[in-house]
């Protein structure tokens, strides 16, 4: 393995521990009943120890957006050709009358102040040549995973280590919640050929319709997934990210690693991004203290993701898009948290009357 890609791994450490005991401590003693605020309540906790106090205060939000194109979409595994990537990327880019971007997560990120950057992890075209366009491409397009390797692993590699650098760059520029997230026409495909292996379920239980597929296609694309898994019987992490992964997935393995190792907050999408969680789990467990999932998509596939990671969603509205959107509208839910824990004041303060 790459030593800069073991140091990244190695200095995933866990969260402050002792941070959430204060954290809890603080809960207890807020000017509300016990338990009121429900759910919030125990991500204001995991959010204190990410931050390292029990007044958490993350602020900047930043979505990256890695594209990325599959050498398996050509079999028919999508509702859509693969040409939509490049266009996509190039709408993620535009100006339009309301900003920059005319993608959904462009749209739903200028709502929260949200800052999007957008990533050529290996899209399979000549991409418009744009000053906010990363470009971080090493090939375009992997491999067709059913017949071969999807991506070597110097590949894998180089582009988990870009990942990282995308990181690196939006917390430098302010951000303290990291949103991974994707574009790439057939990625759910490679993402449920991860979780069948990683989680050793049968393939059947986590493929789903992605786009939105026929019965057909879907036939097709279990088919696909079926195929690839018994090409090889490996259960390495890095060598299943690199026999049926994707550029952009490798690309957001190493924006959570990134994200981890300078503790901040990492904000889960859908179904593609579980499958680069799952790969990052089982390179170091200590980054699950870290991923924050936003909400259970539609696929079918992300529950058991959930349940491996023992997270849960805080929404489930039923998006599919990926992009990073459901990630994005997540954020306010996770600033507000942090906000209780630091902003509230507990029954001594504020000479309330109940207080334990």
């Amino acid at each position: 393995m790459n030593s800069e890609l073991i140091a990244l791994i190695q200095s995933v450490q866990p969260a402050d521990a002792a941070a959430m005991t204060r954290a809890r401590t603080r809960q207890a003693q807020l000017t509300k009943p016990a338990g009121a605020l429900g759910d919030l309540e125990e991500l204001a906790a995991r959010l204190a120890g990410v931050f390292g106090t029990e007044k958490p205060h993350p602020r900047g939000v930043a979505v990256l957006v890695a594209a990325g194109d599959h050498g398996v979409a050509a079999s028919g595994v999508s509702a859509y050709p693969p040409e939509v990537t490049p266009a996509m990327v190039a709408n993620f880019l535009a100006d339009t009358p309301a900003g920059p971007g005319g993608a959904a997560v462009n749209a739903i990120a200028r709502t929260v102040g949200a800052r999007v950057y957008v990533m050529d992890a290996g899209v399979n075209a000549d991409l418009l040549d744009h000053p906010a366009l990363i470009r971080a491409s090493v090939r375009r397009g992997t491999r067709d995973l059913r017949l071969e390797t999807a991506m070597t692993v110097d590949e894998t590699e180089g582009l988990i280590l870009a990942g990282a650098a995308v990181a690196r760059q939006a917390i430098e520029d302010g951000a303290d919640l990291i949103i991974p997230g994707e574009m790439g026409i057939g990625n759910t495909t490679p993402a449920a050929a991860l979780t069948a292996r990683l989680l050793n379920v049968d393939a059947a239980q986590v493929t789903g319709r992605g786009t939105g597929v026929d019965d057909a296609t879907l036939a097709r694309k279990l088919a696909a997934v079926q195929q690839a898994l018994a090409r090889t019987s490996t259960t390495d992490p890095l060598t299943v990210l690199a026999e049926f992964g994707g550029f952009e997935i490798a690309a957001m393995l190493g924006m959570m690693l990134q994200a981890a190792a300078l503790r901040r907050a990492v904000v889960l999408d859908g179904f593609v991004e579980g499958s680069a969680a799952l790969v990052g789990m089982a390179l170091t467990p200590a980054l699950r203290d870290f991923l924050f999932p936003a909400g259970e998509c539609a696929e079918i596939g992300h529950a058991a993701q959930l349940s491996a990671l023992d997270l849960k969603p805080m929404f489930k509205l039923g998006l599919r898009l990926g992009e990073g959107t459901g990630g994005v509208l997540a954020a306010p839910l996770i600033l507000a948290a942090a906000a209780t824990l630091r902003e509230m004041r507990t029954f001594e303060e504020a000479g309330v009357p109940g207080g334990a």
